[in-house]
Formats: structure tokens, C-alpha cells, sequence
């Protein structure tokens, strides 16, 4: 089993090929391929290689399936005793990808 960690939008990610991610936004059109690089550990099935820090020739190509709006969280602020309260929400955005390959480099 061959996968990858990899990083973009300053998180970590798995990566195998055929899975399908939620990543940060990314600037790339629907249907378009999408390259990261800065890979931190890979393993062919046999070896595992972790970097120091990245893995020297390792890469994981994906495919750009859709970008979306994650769930809504709530935030509400209160001061007790003085009726002050407010709420506020947020979706965070993101970019969902389709591992295409994984290669190790």
C-alpha cells in the first residue's frame, strides 16, 4: 500500500491513490491537476521514508474534484450580568481532491 503525508494550508494530510480529500482552498478550476510536493513521510509498501524535512523526489498528483463550504460553526460571546451577547457563524472553505498517484520518489 503505497501512501503519502503531505502538507498544504499549514495541515497535514494521507494521501493514497483513489481517495478522495478535503484540503484548504486551493486556486485551480474544477477538473484540473494539482501537484504537491512538499511530502514529509512516503512508504512503497516496504520502506517507509520520512524526510528531513521533505522527501527528496516524492510527489502526490490529485485531481481538482470541487470547491465547497464545510459545515457552519457557531460562535457565541457572553458577558455575564450585562446582557451582553453575540453570536456569529463561519464555513470554512475548502477545495476537495482526488488522489491520482502517489510516487515515492
Amino acid at each position: 500500500m503505497t501512501y503519502a503525508i503531505f502538507t498544504t494550508g499549514g495541515k497535514q494530510f494521507r494521501a493514497e491513490a483513489g481517495v478522495t480529500i478535503k484540503v484548504p482552498l486551493l486556486e485551480a478550476e474544477p477538473g484540473s491537476k494539482v501537484t504537491f510536493d512538499h511530502v514529509l513521510l512516503a512508504s512503497d509498501g516496504k520502506h517507509v521514508h520520512a524526510g528531513q524535512p521533505t522527501v527528496k523526489g516524492a510527489k502526490v498528483t490529485a485531481e481538482v474534484v470541487r470547491h465547497g463550504l464545510g459545515k457552519k460553526i457557531r460562535i457565541f460571546r457572553f458577558a455575564r450580568r450585562t446582557g451582553y451577547r453575540r453570536k456569529a457563524g463561519h464555513r470554512q472553505d475548502y477545495t476537495e481532491v482526488k488522489i491520482a498517484d502517489v510516487k515515492v520518489g
